[in-house]
């Protein structure tokens, strides 16, 4: 008997996986994984409206007013749900936390799912589903409307159709394979690592036949066909993301990044069921079958890659876990069914994992008691404070005359204070913000002739704070401060401590000094 004949007749157990589905091989879909679903959405939706904005919402609340084909630092799809979501709801922060919540219970069926395509039975579907929607991974990201939600779902599909296929051996299926991956690609190019990873894993794995056919050509050709606005668009503003990258690399990378990012790995899922993707990535490796093992390739190669170029972002990886998971449910399922009990103990634990990640992951504490979550989560501080700093500049703002303001701009050092300006200050009438971070660089200084500028610059260090203070110094011929910034929770984070000049006589026309202001992180 083959490895992957065994797994799959140790994955029908007693729990239930004894009826297959007609005509596929496999047992039911357990409509429990639609209950974890749904209990998930609930769940994030009910916390969607605590704390406010994060700066990443605000930015793409911004982007999306801007529509393009592409921007510096993602791809359209984000904004374009941004922009679904004002004309939808306005600028509504549960609105806008909606298509992240939906995104969350896409990702937790497809995880059942992948389950159930290994083989298993209803409990290992219901572990797999289980797994997604406890993963503090998932909890964090999908609480926040951003190209990461969208990511995980469609990295969470594309292993679940090359799952199938490496069963099946139904090569047509690389045309819906090569669909998600053009519409994971138009979101977030991260998505183009798994796939490249994937392929490399067959080719290791002795899949080569499997990638040797017309229909993979047509999926890899849809899914290039998905990328060209994003490619044209890189192409006419100086291959932006290229330098993007870059500098995301030497902010991220290095060795004391590289073991943080190894290390947080024991957290992307509940760290109770550590064992059971570890399970997962031994059953992968033993099916047999070329793309299951190809499954496990992606995971150690994308770990390695990501890990020397981005170790600061943990979350790269995060979507491989969900078919680890799946895997672990599978391989795990005919023990829990010999020791009866087993299961029902996972369970227990999961829910004691989750109760004590949950004020962490997710706004369940007070604003003024979050403060000790940010050394793990720093997301949450960054959603406080943003109605303080917006009523600072409205202040400032109103305060110069009215001939003066005529002459005036306002300049943020980073997307997130422009797009708070632009968005939770629209009812103060301030004009728009402008700013020469990411893709706000693109749409201009705004009055190129400006004599009065009004700068927002974040909480600084020591020495951040008086090289800023000397950048205004050297173009301006008066600078001075006329706010310093706080917010109502006292909670420390990128605003806290900032401080807002009022900068008069450039020493070159404003337009001119406009091209020195870009920069990417």
């Amino acid at each position: 008997m083959t490895d992957h004949a065994s797994a799959d007749k140790g994955a029908i157990s007693a729990l239930g996986a004894a009826r297959r589905a007609p005509g596929t091989g496999l047992v039911p879909v357990d409509r429990r994984i639609y209950l974890v679903a749904g209990a998930l959405f609930a769940l994030l939706m009910a916390f969607s409206a605590r704390y406010g904005f994060n700066r990443d919402e605000l930015y793409f609340l911004d982007c999306a007013r801007h529509l393009s084909l592409s921007y510096v630092d993602q791809p359209a799809f984000t904004p374009l749900v941004a922009r679904l979501s004002l004309d939808l709801f306005g600028v509504s922060l549960t609105g806008l936390r909606l298509w992240p919540s939906l995104a969350a219970a896409g990702t937790v069926v497809t995880g059942g799912l992948l389950a159930r395509e290994f083989g298993g039975g209803r409990t290992a579907q219901l572990v797999g589903a289980l797994g997604v929607a406890t993963a503090p991974a998932v909890l964090g990201a999908d609480h926040i409307m951003g190209p990461t939600a969208f990511d995980l779902l469609a990295w969470s599909a594309l292993a679940l159709v090359v799952a199938r296929i490496g069963r099946t051996g139904d090569t047509r299926l690389w045309i819906p394979a090569g669909a998600i991956l053009g519409i994971g690609l138009a979101n977030k190019h991260s998505i183009g690592f798994f796939a490249l990873a994937l392929v490399a894993g067959a080719l290791l794995s002795g899949g080569r036949r499997l990638l040797a056919s017309r229909w993979f050509a047509l999926g890899a050709l849809i899914a290039f066909l998905c990328t060209i606005p994003d490619l044209w668009w890189q192409a006419h503003h100086g291959w932006a993301a290229i330098a993007m990258t870059r500098a995301l690399a030497q902010e991220n990378g290095g060795l004391p990044n590289a073991l943080t990012f190894l290390l947080s790995q024991l957290f992307m899922a509940a760290p109770v069921l550590i064992g059971v993707w570890i399970a997962g990535l031994r059953f992968l490796w033993r099916s047999g079958r070329p793309l299951w093992r190809a499954l496990a390739w992606s995971y150690g190669l994308l770990l390695v890659f990501f890990a020397a170029t981005a170790g600061a972002k943990p979350y790269y990886v995060a979507g491989t876990y969900f078919f680890l998971l799946a895997g672990g449910a599978v391989a795990l399922e005919r023990r829990w069914a010999e020791v009866p009990g087993r299961a029902r103990g996972l369970f227990a634990s999961l829910t004691a994992c989750v109760l004590i990640t949950l004020p962490v992951v997710l706004p369940a504490l007070p604003a003024n008691l979050a403060g000790w979550t940010a050394v793990v989560n720093p997301t949450q501080a960054e959603t406080i404070g943003w109605p303080g700093f917006v009523a600072a500049v409205a202040r400032i703002w109103q305060q110069l005359p009215a001939a003066q303001r005529a002459h005036a701009v306002i300049f943020t050092a980073s997307y997130g204070e422009a797009g708070a300006i632009n968005e939770l200050g629209r009812s103060g009438h301030l004009p728009e913000a402008v700013s020469g971070h990411n893709t706000l660089w693109w749409w201009g200084p705004g009055n190129p002739r400006a004599t009065t500028v009004v700068v927002a610059v974040p909480g600084l260090t020591r020495e951040g704070a008086a090289q800023a203070a000397g950048m205004l110094h050297r173009d301006f011929a008066s600078v001075r401060i006329a706010a310093t910034v706080g917010n109502s929770a006292h909670e420390t984070n990128q605003e806290e401590g900032g401080r807002i000049y009022l900068c008069q006589g450039p020493v070159r026309p404003w337009g001119l000094l406009w091209p020195s202001l870009r920069h990417y992180n």
